[in-house]
């Protein structure tokens, strides 16, 4: 699942066990009980779900094979807090998360504390096994992606609330609050293209879905230089561009018309007619200069198409991310042109991309229920790059592939355009 062949000396290791874990606890802390136990889609799960199940990951994976003497914290936390592991057992079901009423919240925080106890008392011998090590780490980095998804899900929970409560700010600016504009005018980087290598290079971790590195071909290709505005996406809005199928995939067209859909995600015009935001500061007039966020796949791919541009694909985005990296060649030398960088790769929104999640060539999942965690769900997603204005810090690489369903646009996903050189 990694890419570790060393363990981290045992000061590092601690250090980085516990500010990951206390993360998690100050994204919570602005956060009422009620808030934390509510469930407002079955895409999305409660607050107090997350902090249990990256819990239940260490106790599963990493105390229960490994701790002498083992004994769970709470037997039925084995189903309850089960995500999608098959090869672990039962689960309750995704949609109900939020009918788990019982263990309350400070159960859940008893649970991560005890966890964590006993992980301090594992940490130290596990300094001369790298395989457990990597299964440590990767459970770092699991969470990690549950932080950013406990940020996203709270935001969708409050937009239900009509009064549009903020969410706080004891987490530290994260989300909308970390958004900024970019900070030079539009352009295109141009790329010869040509054969170029894609994937992880084995030196520090990455999920599996990331390797094997392999060789793949390039026509010349053209990516923007930042992201699509507010600004840009409401001229599309404004001339009807919702309503003109010619511009959408069948398929998304059908979404968009069950869905009655005429602007993104948690965009409303209010009776005075200016349109304004939901954001985790509470609802906020639209700020033009920001880039456009929480987008479907269609939604990228319809404005794409509309104004004469289209969507990068997977290697596109990672081969331009790695030559502007290593100042406009990258590693065979292939050069970048129009004297314009990339703007917004990194922290601001993550980006469609055409391709769908498929494994590399020569991918081979690990063995055992660890060997759940991404090549199962290769099927009827897309790629997207880069990281978020939710991510956490030190969470972000040119390589790494998230992914989603083509409808999926709560999480903070938004677009950079590509054209043909």
């Amino acid at each position: 699942m990694t890419n570790m062949d060393v363990c981290p000396p045992l000061t590092a290791l601690l250090s980085r066990y516990a500010a990951v874990r206390d993360h998690s606890v100050a994204l919570v802390a602005p956060l009422s009980a009620e808030d934390c136990g509510a469930q407002s889609m079955p895409d999305a799960s409660p607050a107090k779900w997350h902090l249990a199940h990256t819990t239940w990951f260490f106790e599963t994976f990493v105390l229960e094979p490994n701790e002498l003497g083992f004994v769970p914290f709470n037997p039925a936390f084995r189903v309850l807090f089960n995500s999608y592991y098959n090869g672990v057992g039962a689960k309750h079901p995704r949609p109900q998360r939020g009918l788990l009423t019982r263990p309350p919240l400070d159960e859940v925080r008893a649970y991560r504390v005890n966890v964590d106890q006993r992980m301090a008392r594992l940490l130290p011998t596990v300094l001369n096994n790298a395989a457990l090590c990597a299964l440590i780490e990767l459970g770092l980095q699991h969470e990690q992606q549950h932080q950013e998804l406990l940020v996203t899900d709270v935001k969708h929970l409050l937009s239900c609330n009509s009064t549009w409560p903020a969410y706080g700010t004891a987490a530290g600016s994260t989300g909308d609050l970390a958004l900024v504009p970019a900070t030079k005018p539009f352009g295109w980087l141009t790329l010869d293209g040509g054969l170029v290598d894609i994937g992880h290079r084995d030196d520090g971790f990455a999920f599996d879905n990331e390797s094997p590195r392999h060789r793949t071909y390039l026509a010349p290709y053209a990516l923007a230089s930042r992201l699509v505005t507010n600004a840009e996406w409401l001229a599309f809005v404004e001339v009807g561009g919702y309503d003109n199928p010619a511009h959408w995939l069948a398929e998304g067209w059908d979404w968009r018309v069950a869905q009655v859909l005429d602007h993104p995600l948690y965009w409303h015009r209010l009776d005075s007619g200016v349109w304004h935001a939901f954001t985790l500061a509470g609802l906020q007039p639209l700020r033009g200069d920001l880039p456009v966020v929480h987008l479907s796949y269609y939604e990228a791919d319809a404005y794409a198409r509309w104004v004469g541009a289209r969507l990068p694909t997977e290697a596109e985005w990672e081969h331009a991310a790695q030559a502007v990296a290593a100042g406009g060649h990258d590693d065979d030398g292939h050069g970048a042109h129009d004297g314009q960088a990339l703007e917004q790769l990194f922290g601001s929104a993550w980006q469609w991309t055409q391709s769908s999640y498929a494994a590399y060539p020569g991918f081979r999942t690990a063995d055992g229920a660890v060997g759940e965690y991404n090549g199962k769900f290769m099927v009827n997603q897309y790629v997207l790059r880069g990281s978020s204005c939710a991510t956490p810090p030190g969470h972000a690489r040119s390589t790494y592939r998230n992914f989603f369903p083509a409808t999926a646009c709560w999480q903070y996903t938004g677009v950079r355009l590509a054209r043909d050189a």
